[in-house]
């Protein structure tokens, strides 16, 4: 070969695109939302590794590759668990096992969600202006509170699947009106922001399925100059749609606002049987793409989820609630955490014994 057409190929190769997601470090967010793990611990439940032997749950996911642990954080709860002093607590637990942490604010008494956003009995009947005030001295003080007992959180989120808004009727999104929101975000992200500045603030929706209402969102967010680090998207198959939809997506989010994605939530059935009184959320044979709710079922969506984000460049993806197993006492109600069960069970990554999914596997 000629000198110059060697050149001309080599030039070639090394100048060719690549795919977007070809440089990356793999997935830096292997995540698990542990919220209900200190009251099952109280209540006696016990874990096991995949070879039988009793552990540490932290260090059980640890080992299937998990880094990082994710706690909702509720204003006054009436079951008292995920307050202010429970998360302190798990948290000392959880960088005490090496994982890294996610706050994951709700800003009310109870569970937040795209239905349901309640406004905090403390917070009832202030305006605009005041509940601003109210996310910024809440959201910093429980991350100064984190950081002074050595567990600065790593990442926070500043709502919870807030699709149209939060702190409802307030901060909801009314024809496309984000201005109240704005202003509950910028509060949120400016506490963190001087709580740590290394902190990395989410802005989460639950609208991996929906590439529209997604644009809808985030574009009017950021029309109003809301600044945030890390876009995040909860994504399960049953509501949100085709691997391929989450692909689009996720690879879309990061582009367009330049930001990363990570996928907040996700989970997958490992069994149709029901280990409590309640009956369980998902009760199909094979919900998605003809994946049997089976151990390995449970753990070949997990991978297809986290191969679908590594693809799009995705930091990673926390599985929800892989530690609520059905122990009596620990049920979903925070008005009534003592008989309301659990309908999540069979999405858990622990069998009704506390034995972990051998198969699954959070990957890099």
């Amino acid at each position: 070969m000629k000198l110059a057409a060697l050149v001309a190929a080599v030039l070639a190769v090394t100048l060719s695109p690549t795919p977007a997601h070809a440089h990356q470090p793999g997935l830096t967010m292997r995540g698990a939302d542990v919220s209900t793990l200190p009251r099952a611990l109280e209540l006696g439940a016990k874990f096991y590794d995949f070879r039988g032997k009793r552990d540490n749950p932290y260090d059980i996911l640890k080992k299937a590759g998990a880094n990082y642990m994710r706690l909702r954080i509720w204003n006054d709860p009436a079951s008292g668990y995920s307050n202010k002093a429970q998360v302190l607590r798990q948290a000392r637990a959880i960088k005490a096992a090496g994982h890294k942490l996610l706050i994951d604010f709700h800003y009310s008494d109870t569970w937040a969600d795209p239905g349901k956003q309640f406004i905090p009995s403390a917070w009832a009947g202030h305006d605009l202006a005041q509940l601003q005030k109210d996310v910024y001295d809440y959201t910093y003080d429980v991350c100064t509170s984190l950081k002074r007992q050595g567990t600065t959180p790593d990442s926070v989120q500043i709502g919870n699947e807030i699709n149209v808004g939060m702190l409802w009727p307030v901060g909801r999104v009314d024809n496309s009106d984000f201005g109240p929101l704005a202003g509950l975000l910028k509060a949120g992200y400016d506490a963190t922001k001087a709580c740590h500045r290394s902190t990395q603030v989410m802005i989460h929706t639950a609208l991996a399925g929906n590439i529209d209402a997604a644009h809808w969102f985030y574009d009017g967010i950021t029309a109003q100059g809301v600044k945030w680090d890390i876009t995040a998207l909860s994504y399960y198959c049953m509501w949100h749609g085709s691997l391929d939809n989450l692909r689009t997506v996720l690879t879309d989010a990061r582009d367009r606002y330049g930001k990363p994605v990570v996928i907040a939530e996700t989970a997958y059935p490992w069994t149709t049987e029901n280990f409590d009184h309640l009956e369980n959320i998902i009760l199909s044979p094979a919900p998605c793409d003809g994946i049997p709710a089976t151990r390995q079922g449970q753990a070949r969506q997990f991978e297809a989820v986290q191969d679908v984000a590594r693809e799009a460049g995705a930091l990673g993806a926390f599985y929800w609630e892989p530690t609520w197993t059905a122990i009596d006492g620990n049920g979903w109600d925070t008005e009534d955490i003592e008989t309301s069960g659990n309908a999540w069970e069979n999405m858990a990554t622990f069998d009704d014994s506390g034995r972990v999914n051998p198969y699954i596997r959070w990957e890099r």
